[in-house]
């Protein structure tokens, strides 16, 4: 007689009949974040680049910035690298606010309230960024867009995660 072990049964199961070990809620929002703010700053680096916005992404360098590099094209690289890795901290943000909905709505809605703050209160930090209403329609229109598609991608890319792991794999997120 031969005896089965538990390594002989073993070694028949497929590698597709192993479950996979997840990667956290928590890192998957901080790289939806960070994907989200590097993708959507590269897309304003091309509005800025076609002249459908005065400025690009290396505004967010200006008021730590010194020098007339931040105005080249490495200050508009650096620029998309800082709001990537600040659009972690959105993105966890966004989850502690609106990730139960699982709707557009919520991430549109989020996307004007962070152009809004951008635009409107954090106004003074960037100097050569004039106020919302001496903007030309051109860099409102465009500017406005970008915030509201950033804002949909961050937000349905969470809440859908959000929704994915709780209803569909019956994980249990810490709030």
């Amino acid at each position: 007689m031969v005896k089965i072990t538990s390594e002989v049964i073993n070694m028949g199961n497929l590698e597709q009949d192993q479950k996979e070990e997840s990667v956290s809620f928590q890192s998957t929002v901080a790289l939806i974040g960070f994907v989200g703010g590097t993708l959507w700053s590269f897309i304003g680096y091309l509005a800025y680049y076609f002249s459908f916005t005065k400025f690009g992404p290396s505004i967010i360098l200006m008021p730590w910035a010194l020098g007339d590099w931040k105005h080249d094209l490495l200050g508009q690289w650096i620029g998309i690298l800082v709001i990537g890795i600040l659009s972690i901290g959105i993105a966890f943000m966004y989850r502690l606010i609106f990730a139960k909905v699982n709707q557009v709505w919520p991430g549109i809605l989020f996307g004007i309230a962070l152009w809004l703050i951008v635009f409107g209160f954090l106004h003074p930090l960037f100097e050569e960024m004039e106020p919302i209403l001496r903007l030309d329609l051109n860099s409102l229109v465009t500017t406005l867009s970008l915030y509201i598609i950033y804002g949909l991608f961050i937000g349905y890319s969470v809440s859908y995660e959000y929704h994915e792991r709780t209803v569909h794999e019956g994980e249990t997120i810490q709030d």
